[in-house]
């Protein structure tokens, strides 16, 4: 009833929101004489933060439409390789006309982002994607809006995210050799998990994993989002979050976690900043700063534009993940596509070169949380396990901003490069199904020691007798200062 009654609302406000902004433009129109009035700009200003407050916020696009390769401008397409009932995996496909920039294009590495499921859209990491397409091939996760999703393709399980996650991982495998995959903030769970499974399998798993503000051990320095989960029971969220869609979207009748409960949450964090925000955003109009002011639509356009979660995968999150830590107290047992139950064991996972990213000041996966998949992925040589903590950086500031781009980036890159196998263009098509694997011979699994020759060689070997952590870790990268 509550989800009808907002949706109700927010109908109620559209009209006023769009006649807000029409009034905004006509007293800051020059031809209007109106707008020559001395209160004019203020009016102005005020009526455009009614509209702000007011509208509608839909899905952004990610909008990348050119990147820069090595100096070289290259063009990106961006298409969706397959369509699931809850999530797309799109690809952004650079094309140059230049021989050499294509001849590096094509060596590059292919590249996985996995993108959080937990109230923003895959937009979200349009700076992560941006940034990494200039020297990767980029494919991301782009999970769609549950109440756009019909009754009909049936419901959506914590395992159906984890079982998605293994059919992209192999559709890139099959295309490429292999591929590296990166996890941010919720997905750190999941894909620790698919891999793990792959991995007990005997299936080939990526050769490198990019853990990246994520809730691995949510006990490790509770946040008040991990407290929330800790202190409600499993009942208290299954009565007082999940509602059904309105019969007026596709998804009518489906159990969801509403995006506008989700966006009630987020606010509620810092809701000091965000009255200043929209202050000082009604400052930058009167004083005509347009570039501030563009800064904070771009923003709050991302910010305030939120999906359902289907209440199925929302609610198994919250247990799994929050109340009963199955990951790190080696209990998960995770449903495959054949309708067999399997355990995840992260310890089977030998081939894998891991790096986990924290930042110092991340409110939301708080420190030490991420670092924790270095414990449970203890048969990883130390060697091809890296940490880094990045100083001053708060959970947005690891994959998106200037410190994303300057400090965390480059040890990404580096570290990816430092784990990447030739390609073979076309490979032969991998096992496609847990069942498939079983049946097959385990393919014989080159480590990132054995792929290195030459210098690349060199460097690893010098890197055995770095400092390590009592978990084995190199803390060559620990901190990088701002």
């Amino acid at each position: 009833m509550l989800y009808q009654i907002y949706e109700t609302q927010r109908s109620f406000m559209e009209p006023f929101a769009d006649l807000a902004q029409a009034a905004s433009k006509l007293f800051s129109n020059p031809l209007n004489p109106i707008a020559q009035t001395p209160m004019a700009q203020r009016v102005a200003a005020g009526y455009a933060l009614m509209h702000r407050l007011g509208k509608d916020y839909v899905k952004p696009e990610f909008g990348i439409r050119t990147v820069k390769v090595q100096g070289a401008e290259v063009a990106i397409h961006e298409r969706v390789e397959i369509d699931k009932p809850f999530c797309e995996l799109r690809r952004f496909k650079r094309f140059s006309d230049d021989p050499q920039t294509l001849t590096a294009l094509k060596g590059q590495p292919p590249v996985l982002i996995v993108a959080p499921l937990s109230g923003h859209y895959a937009t979200l990491l349009r700076d992560t994607v941006r940034t990494m397409l200039q020297g990767h091939k980029v494919y991301i996760t782009d999970w769609k809006n549950a109440r756009l999703v019909p009754m009909s393709e049936g419901e959506f399980h914590l395992h159906d995210y984890v079982n998605y996650v293994q059919e992209f991982i192999r559709h890139i495998q099959a295309r490429y050799g292999n591929c590296h995959v990166m996890s941010v903030c919720q997905p750190t769970v999941p894909v620790l998990a698919a891999v793990s499974l792959m991995a007990s399998r005997g299936e080939k798993t990526p050769l490198t994993m990019t853990m990246m503000g994520g809730p691995i051990d949510a006990r490790k320095s509770p946040t008040a989002v991990n407290n929330l989960a800790i202190h409600k029971s499993f009942e208290w969220f299954e009565n007082n979050v999940i509602y059904r869609v309105p019969p007026n979207f596709p998804g009518a009748g489906r159990r969801v976690y509403p995006g506008f409960l989700q966006h009630t949450g987020f606010v509620a964090m810092n809701p000091d900043r965000h009255a200043s925000s929209h202050y000082d955003y009604f400052k930058d109009l009167i004083k005509g700063d347009d570039a501030s002011a563009e800064a904070h639509r771009k923003f709050y356009d991302e910010y305030n534009a939120v999906l359902d979660m289907d209440a199925d995968y929302y609610l198994e999150t919250i247990q799994t993940v929050f109340q009963e830590f199955k990951l790190v107290n080696g209990t998960w047992d995770v449903l495959s596509m054949q309708g067999e139950l399997e355990r995840v064991r992260p310890q089977d996972i030998r081939h894998t070169a891991l790096l986990t990213v924290e930042g110092e000041l991340d409110d939301i996966s708080g420190s030490g949380q991420t670092r924790a998949a270095q414990d449970l992925c203890n048969n990883i040589p130390a060697r091809h396990r890296q940490h880094l903590e990045v100083e001053g950086a708060g959970h947005y500031g690891i994959f998106s901003g200037r410190r994303w781009r300057d400090k965390v980036y480059p040890k990404v890159h580096a570290f990816i490069a430092d784990h990447a196998l030739p390609q073979s263009g076309k490979a032969s098509v991998p096992a496609s199904t847990p069942a498939a694997a079983k049946k097959s011979a385990p393919a014989k699994k080159v480590t990132p020691t054995q792929s290195r020759t030459g210098a690349a060689a060199k460097k690893a070997a010098s890197s055995k007798g770095a400092s390590a952590s009592s978990a084995g870790v190199k803390t060559r990268w620990v901190k990088v200062k701002a």
